[in-house]
């Protein structure tokens, strides 16, 4: 199975991601470890990536996702995932199962706001929540304002339930 976490910048991805991959005892991906390091100047500056920028990454996303599911190891994968087209692009299989980690505006602005050491530039959320695009009903929805331990549970118990 691969568990794609996807939501805003500083909703949560990597490090729910590190402790659901840790709790479930598979392999954790952040998706910003493939952006190329161009795009990552353009975002640390405040561009935000069109499709065309994303495309590339999506692609080796994409691969990452294939190689796991025909191996039939499982893995947790981080990824911003913000519009349905990459969703679909990632989704390959019923193996894969969409989360939506899930905050309002100013919870994830706050927690942007304190965050050091990241490539993002804060004042890209707008854009972010802009290009948001909902989830299909098939999509777990996690809301981010819990303790992260929380958020954990509720999708490892899902995950257990839909198994």
């Amino acid at each position: 199975m691969v568990v794609i976490l996807f939501g805003v910048a500083g909703s949560g991805k990597t490090l729910i991601g590190r402790l659901l991959a840790t709790k479930l005892g598979w392999a954790f991906y952040d998706a910003d470890d493939f952006h190329l390091p161009a795009h990552i100047e353009q975002m640390r500056r405040g561009i935000p990536l069109t499709d065309r920028d994303r495309q590339p990454w999506l692609d080796r996303l994409s691969q990452l996702v294939q190689a796991h599911l025909q191996k039939n190891q499982s893995m947790v994968l981080a990824c911003s995932g913000l519009k349905e087209a990459y969703r679909q692009q990632l989704k390959q299989s019923d193996a894969v199962k969409l989360v939506y980690l899930k905050g309002d505006y100013a919870l994830i602005a706050n927690r942007l706001q304190q965050r050091q050491g990241h490539f993002m530039n804060p004042a890209l959320l707008q854009s972010q929540f802009d290009a948001l695009e909902q989830p299909t009903p098939d999509t777990l929805i996690v809301d981010v304002s819990l303790p992260p331990k929380a958020v954990v549970q509720a999708i490892y118990k899902s995950l257990n339930s839909s198994s």
